[in-house]
């Protein structure tokens, strides 16, 4: 891990090697549209989808949490100036994970379940970060991000007590899980190499999904489910 020196301030960034801003902004940039694109596709149009006005009440809780991310990440970008031009979300196509046609109760619990796990190990990846004021955030993040894959685990547990309802939910994780592990991005890649030069982020891409992939795998054991083959490209 590189031991770029700390960087604590808006005004000590602007300081620093040009690949170095290029760096950050496209980690704050990322994380401040995906945050936004997951909360409009996945989060919001599930409170409809949730049985039960306990369900609806945490579901619009992690919604509005969801769009807090987008608000702190994107108030990171205003600081260190990316253009309003580059925060449009037509601009930048978003992470295939955000195609996944979402209209049941059981898909949203699965990908709270799983693509949230995946969030967890992307701000994970922060908590270290050279770049202070995007640490912090990662920082006030994080129990936030735990509590949404938990909500996640939970409620796929409650609906894997019904025989027909553990079959709908392996029904979702079947579907949406394949595509998850490209949530970390190819192997060898020459913009994480970038990360890790500077200590914006710890660990590569592949160790990253490897690390997903196995924590995955305990979360649904623990409800009896299995995750289809996901075949990897390099």
């Amino acid at each position: 891990m590189s031991k770029y020196p700390e960087v604590k301030t808006a005004d000590d960034f602007h300081h620093q090697p040009v690949e170095y801003q290029e760096a950050v902004r496209k980690i704050i940039r990322s994380h401040a549209l995906n945050e936004l694109y997951g909360a409009q596709v996945f989060d919001e149009p599930a409170i409809a989808l949730a049985p039960t006005p306990y369900a609806k009440w945490l579901t619009c809780r992690v919604a509005m949490e969801e769009y807090h991310h987008h608000v702190r990440f994107k108030e990171l970008a205003d600081q260190i100036g990316v253009s309003a031009d580059e925060m449009q979300p037509d601009k930048k196509r978003p992470l295939n994970i955000f195609e996944f046609p979402l209209q049941t109760w059981e898909e949203f619990c699965a990908i709270k379940m799983l693509g949230d796990l995946a969030e967890i190990l992307q701000v994970e990846d922060l908590l270290h970060c050279s770049y202070l004021p995007l640490r912090n955030v990662a920082r006030i993040t994080m129990p936030e991000e735990r509590f949404h894959a938990q909500f996640g685990l939970d409620f796929c547990g409650d609906l894997c007590e019904t025989r027909e309802g553990k079959a709908r939910v392996q029904d979702a994780v079947n579907r949406f899980y394949p595509g998850a592990p490209r949530f970390f991005g190819s192997s060898g890649s020459k913009n994480n190499a970038i990360f890790r030069k500077y200590a914006i982020k710890m660990r590569k891409n592949e160790e990253m999904r490897d690390d997903y992939m196995a924590r995955a795998k305990d979360a649904v054991d623990k409800l009896g489910l299995r995750l289809p083959e996901v075949p990897l490209a390099a």
